[in-house]
This record gives C-alpha cells, sequence and structure tokens, in this order.
C-alpha cells in the first residue's frame, strides 16, 4: 500500500489592480501547473471596480479561480480614507486565509493591498513572499510601504542586483534573497498581440504614429492632477504625434482629476479603462513612445524598443 500524496503548499496571490496581475500572470500559471502547489487567489480593491473596467472579470476569463474577495468601498479616496480602507482589507483578508489555510501569502509591488496582505500574512504566522522588493519610488508612499513590506516578507524575490542588495543592507537575509528579474518580462514578445489583430481592433493606431500615455496620481489633489494631465496630453500632441492611446489610471489618491482630463480629451484620444494586457503590449509595442509614469517604461517598454519619457517625481 502506497503511503498518502504529500501535502501541497497553498500559495494565495493577493491582487488589487490590472498592473500587479499582469506582472504575475504567467508566475501564477506556473505555480498553478506545480504538482507540490496550489495556487489561490484573493482579488480587491481597483479589480472590482466599473469604472476601471471591472477587470476581476479578465481573471477569470483567463481561466483562473477566485478564492475570495475582498470588498474594498470606494477607489479614488482621500489619503485618510484609504488608510481606513487599507487596516479593514488586512483583516479580512486575515479571515481569507485562515478560512484557505494559506500557507504562503504571495504579493509584488508596493501597494496598499500589498500591504495590507503582508502584514495580515506575517501576523498571523504564515511565511510572506514578496516580489519587486528593493526598489524605489523616490518621494512617493510607494517607497516606504515597498520597503514595509519587504520587513513583514519572509522570502524575497527582487528583479535586480541593486534591489537585491538593498534588502540585505535593510538587515534581510541573504539566504532568503532570490533574484529573479521581473516576473513581468516574461515571454512578453510572445504575449503581445500582433500588429494585424491590432490594425483590426484599433485601425486609428497606425505603428510609430501614436503616443501610449499612462499617467497615475502622486498627489491627493485632484485639481493639481488633472491640469497635469491636461498639460501632458497637449505637449504630447504639440510634439508632432497624430492620436494617443490613452490608459486611465490606478486608484491612489488624486486619479479623479487624471479621469477628468481623460474625459475631456478630444477624438485624437482612444481612452481605454482597461486594456487586456496583450493587447496593452501589442500597443507598447507599436507606439512612437510611451509618455507618463507607468512603471511599464521601465520594466516592458524596453523588451519592444520603445522610447519612454517619464514625467515627474514617480
Amino acid at each position: 500500500m502506497s503511503g498518502a500524496a504529500p501535502k501541497r503548499r497553498r500559495v494565495c496571490y493577493v491582487t488589487g489592480t490590472r498592473a500587479d496581475w499582469g506582472l504575475m500572470e504567467h508566475s501564477l500559471r506556473t505555480i498553478a501547473a506545480h504538482p507540490g502547489l496550489q495556487l489561490q487567489i484573493i482579488a480587491t480593491a481597483a479589480h472590482l471596480n466599473a469604472s476601471l473596467g471591472h477587470t476581476i472579470d479578465d481573471i477569470r476569463s483567463a481561466g483562473f479561480r477566485i478564492d475570495r474577495i475582498v470588498d474594498w468601498p470606494e477607489l479614488h479616496a482621500s489619503p485618510t480614507d484609504v488608510a481606513r480602507y487599507t487596516g479593514r482589507a488586512m483583516a479580512d483578508i486575515a479571515t481569507a486565509l485562515e478560512e484557505l489555510e494559506t500557507d504562503i501569502v504571495l504579493i509584488v509591488g508596493d501597494r496598499v493591498e500589498a500591504f495590507a496582505a503582508a502584514a495580515a500574512g506575517q501576523i498571523s504566522g504564515r511565511v510572506v513572499a514578496h516580489v519587486h522588493g528593493g526598489d524605489r519610488a523616490m518621494g512617493q508612499i510607494d517607497d516606504t510601504l515597498r520597503h514595509a513590506i519587504s520587513k513583514l516578507a519572509y522570502i524575497h524575490f527582487p528583479a535586480t542586483s541593486s534591489s537585491a542588495d538593498r534588502l540585505r543592507r535593510l538587515g534581510e537575509s541573504a539566504k532568503h534573497i532570490y533574484r529573479i528579474g521581473s516576473p513581468g518580462v516574461e515571454q512578453i514578445t510572445a504575449m503581445a498581440t500582433p500588429a494585424a489583430q491590432l490594425r483590426k481592433k484599433y485601425p486609428e493606431l497606425l505603428p510609430r504614429d501614436f503616443a501610449l500615455v499612462v499617467l497615475h496620481p502622486t498627489s491627493p489633489d485632484h485639481r493639481l492632477e488633472q491640469r497635469r494631465a491636461h498639460m501632458l496630453l497637449t505637449n504630447t500632441f504639440a510634439a508632432g504625434v497624430r492620436n494617443a492611446s490613452v490608459v486611465y489610471p490606478n486608484n491612489d489618491p488624486g486619479a479623479c482629476g487624471i479621469i477628468a482630463a481623460w474625459d475631456l480629451s478630444d477624438d485624437r484620444s482612444r481612452k481605454f479603462r482597461n486594456l487586456p494586457r496583450c493587447d496593452y503590449l501589442g500597443l507598447l509595442g507599436e507606439a512612437a513612445f510611451i509618455i507618463g509614469n507607468s512603471s511599464s517604461g521601465i520594466i516592458e517598454a524596453g523588451s519592444f524598443r520603445t522610447p519612454v519619457i517619464n514625467v515627474g517625481e514617480r
């Protein structure tokens, strides 16, 4: 009589935005296919918001099962409200992890949802694994949260040698640091929608004849963010591009100002509240340049040799 099969380790990925999901989708498929692992998914925050594309549907349509949904009362809230919602999410995530009997909590980056998951996991006695620790986002709350998450994590998957060194200098054990590169560039060019399909879906966006505009807020002042967004788009067209592919921002405080600017922009702008990652990558590869302050200008654009114009402090 053969012995019982070894228990699979339950790995729970907590996701709050289209961005973190896109970066990790290939890795999550690999986890799900591993015979010694069981993938769990908790979805929260921007994934639940219809104005941002209700991207929880994208997760499901990609063939993944969502094990728990953690409510996030309001997007584009004030910093004080964000702090309250983060606390509530921490409590709800802790409950979900207990119900799911999670062994490892997997998170990426520096957002408040990741911080809530890291705190819930660490305090409840689970292993926290953090992807993209040790990076810098000078002058932003993200910078503080990323390092706080690193201190809550037990296993670290930094993208670069500089980030790995920064984690060691933060006091993290070298034997728990595994430099893996960025998961977001794994098979990135193969994932991109081919040019012929892009032409059918977005005929006005001709190769190297449009700008890809992705701007996220750096201030909770929505009026300031609206002025910045308007100025950015005005100057983008002044540079000579005929069209722009404008992607709506994340859910940080101040985002409603950027949304207002995009809503008021003229018909030279093709506006996307959400884009399938394959289409986003395809457009990134076809754009004359990407402008704004998206991390995809740092992580993904190089794979397509697309020029990047980074604006502001983010």
